[in-house]
């Protein structure tokens, strides 16, 4: 049997005398330096068959021997487990995952951007209304023309008097018997101020009660006793022409005394010099013109006297006024020569008796206006059957329908119309 002992040729024998010679430098306290052979020993030790990366990668920034050395001095294999590499990899991807978010939650926020608000517009107010409905006639009208005297005169309607001027421009004209059968005009002013109306003539009882109602000017020529009497007792704005001779003035185309005209703009220019600057009263209650489809009162007649003095109406639609007619023809304005057509005609019964005699021996009417009675008002081609109303002298006349409530009337021009008793109306449709 040899005892003897082989030199260490192979792998195992170089890195058993390596781990050797290192334990025997440990023991004896010396420095941890080893050979090229040493260094080789250990690696063929720890990879001898390791073929998979033998050439250093031109794309790993750090070569084989030294991700193995680094390893081994860790106490770690080489190369490394499957396990090694999964969880590495995962560590990897627990990282990457932290990182964007910590980018994401702690991104810069932009700066704000500078705007500018502006503040909303605001809303305009409506316009002010331009005008409002006239006391006297419910038409739109500058505000100033309510604050305006109301203007009364008394216009003739004899056959030689037509046609007459003006009264086309009334808001409201009242008519009724003077004497002997000859009517008599009451138009009464405030919207429009005409400068030529005619031919004007003597007051009446029942007109100075009427034009009292509406705190009017009077503007007439003398007047019958009681007449006369009556404008004192009651305070009326006397405008009589014995008294102001400068505001009237007479035509040469026309006898006395059918010749005496004057203008609304002159007599509200006498009323304001005798301080009468406005009138205060109560208008008529309005509303809005709806003509009826089916009118039932087309054709309206009222008897008073007679064939020259029995008033026509016609009523029409396309205008919703109706055209007033006398003696059988239209009757006009001769100022506009257009015919009389008012947009409200009121039939108002009142008992009629007789006053004073005149100087020609006739008998002046004698009508009893305060107090109420039966009235027909024909508006939008139809009639409606109610009261007139004049509790006094110095109220206005109003109307109330069936059930005692007030009865609104058509804007525009109304005329009233005294009549003796209901069987003097006639209408058709």
């Amino acid at each position: 049997m040899n005892n003897d002992v082989k030199p260490a040729s192979g792998p195992a024998e170089r890195a058993a005398k390596a781990i050797t010679v290192s334990d025997a430098d440990t023991d004896t306290n010396t420095t941890d330096f080893k050979t090229p052979e040493q260094v080789a020993a250990v690696d063929d030790v720890a990879a001898p068959d390791d073929t998979r990366q033998t050439q250093p990668s031109t794309s790993d920034p750090v070569a084989p021997e030294t991700r193995r050395s680094i390893r081994q001095r860790l106490g770690l294999q080489w190369p490394p487990t499957k396990k090694e590499y999964l969880i590495g990899g995962g560590v990897v991807l627990i990282l990457l995952l932290a990182t964007s978010a910590f980018a994401l939650t702690h991104a810069s926020k932009p700066a704000p951007v500078a705007t500018t608000h502006k503040a909303p517009a605001k809303p305009k107010p409506a316009p002010k209304p331009t005008t409002v409905p006239s006391t006297l006639t419910g038409l739109p009208v500058d505000p100033a023309v309510n604050q305006r005297p109301v203007t009364a005169a008394m216009i003739e309607n004899s056959l030689d008097a037509r046609p007459q001027s003006g009264l086309s421009q009334a808001g409201v004209v009242f008519e009724a018997i003077a004497e002997g059968g000859v009517t008599r005009f009451m138009a009464v002013f405030q919207d429009n101020l005409p400068t030529n109306i005619g031919p004007i003539r003597s007051a009446r009882p029942y007109y100075v009660s009427w034009a009292k109602g509406f705190d009017a000017g009077y503007a007439h020529v003398g007047g019958s006793p009681d007449g006369l009497a009556d404008i004192r007792a009651w305070g009326v704005r006397d405008l009589d022409q014995f008294y102001n001779a400068g505001a009237y003035h007479r035509i040469d185309s026309r006898d006395a005394p059918h010749n005496v005209y004057t203008g609304v703009d002159t007599l509200m220019a006498l009323s304001q010099s005798k301080g009468f600057t406005s009138s205060t009263y109560t208008g008529f209650a309005r509303k809005a013109a709806a003509p009826s489809a089916t009118p039932n009162a087309k054709s309206l007649d009222f008897t008073l006297s007679g064939y020259y003095y029995n008033p026509h109406f016609d009523y029409d639609a396309a205008s919703n006024t109706y055209k007033r007619s006398e003696a059988g023809a239209p009757q006009i304005d001769q100022n506009s020569g257009a015919q009389l057509s008012p947009n409200v005609v009121v039939a108002i019964v009142t008992p009629l008796g007789q006053g004073e005699l005149d100087s020609s021996g006739a008998y002046y009417s004698d009508y009893t206006v305060v107090g109420s009675g039966q009235a027909f008002v024909f508006q939008d081609g139809i009639v409606t059957i109610g009261t007139w109303n004049k509790p006094s002298n110095d109220a206005n006349i109003s109307f109330s329908d069936s059930a005692g409530k007030p009865l609104p009337l058509n804007p525009g021009q109304t005329w009233i119309t005294a009549v003796s008793s209901a069987d003097k109306v006639s209408y058709n449709p």
